[in-house]
């Protein structure tokens, strides 16, 4: 018989920018760096074009390093046996974290007015939950996690 989960939540980061808005955006770029390489080379200041180029390959790999970091996920399970966080980073490299449902705190720390960090607790063990979340988001995840945990010890325990 299957167990039954209190809490499956995967959490990656919001990207506003798609793939498709990435081309359009690099094809601006490109044809307003042209225009300007076009204007340069009529006024004879060609040692200048190089570092048009530049420009475009700066933008790229940033955008591009974002694109990859936005292939991060972080998977919540909450079962009666056990709480299991997995994390998958954007190469694809797996650091999965388990705890006993029956042990396991949920702790928010709200250093400030607009932070919040939800941890997993178990004896001295803590581990960072939600960073791809607002500091809203994380409070509001942090309750439902809570909610999650506590269902899941009182069907443990019924």
């Amino acid at each position: 018989m299957a167990t039954p989960l209190y809490m499956d939540a995967v959490i990656s980061p919001n990207r506003s920018l798609s793939r498709t808005g990435l081309h359009v955006l690099l094809g601006v770029l490109i044809a307003f760096n042209l225009l300007i390489a076009l204007f340069l080379l009529v006024l004879g200041a060609p040692p200048v074009l190089p570092f048009l180029g530049l420009d475009v390959l700066a933008i790229w790999l940033a955008l591009n390093a974002s694109f990859r970091a936005a292939e991060r996920k972080e998977r919540v399970r909450v079962t009666a046996e056990a709480v299991t966080v997995s994390r998958e980073d954007e190469k694809g490299a797996r650091i999965v974290w388990t705890s006993p449902t029956a042990f396991t705190r949920v702790d928010v720390d709200q250093p400030g007015e607009h932070e919040a960090r939800v941890r997993l607790r178990i004896y001295r063990k803590r581990l960072t939950l939600g960073r791809a979340l607002s500091p809203p988001e994380r409070v509001e995840f942090a309750n439902a996690l809570e909610r999650a945990i506590r269902d899941a010890r009182a069907e443990r325990y019924a």
